[in-house]
């Protein structure tokens, strides 16, 4: 995991790592399926994004999000009935 790596100066503990994923586990979590993963692809392919980009849209619409925050994909875009915003992103 990253977010323990030894050589980060701010690495978090292994104890600190799982509370963080046990609150996180309060909200709905999509398994990555075999559907899912196909349906990344088709998604990447249309529009132009990664894979792992395309794999979030398509995680948040299996789970009815019509919403996804990110800073890396096009604030505003529809993806076909999954808007993004940009919460770091000055009006």
């Amino acid at each position: 995991m990253q977010a323990t790596r030894k050589s980060r100066s701010d690495a978090l503990t292994n104890a600190q790592a799982t509370q963080l994923v046990e609150a996180f586990l309060r909200f709905p979590v999509q398994d990555t399926t075999v559907a899912l993963m196909t349906a990344s692809f088709a998604s990447a392919a249309r529009f132009r994004i990664s894979y792992w980009d395309a794999a979030v849209l398509e995680a948040a619409r299996s789970l009815g999000c019509r919403t996804v925050l990110s800073e890396d994909l096009a604030h505003g875009r529809d993806y076909d009935g999954v808007v993004v915003r940009n919460p770091f992103r000055k009006r």
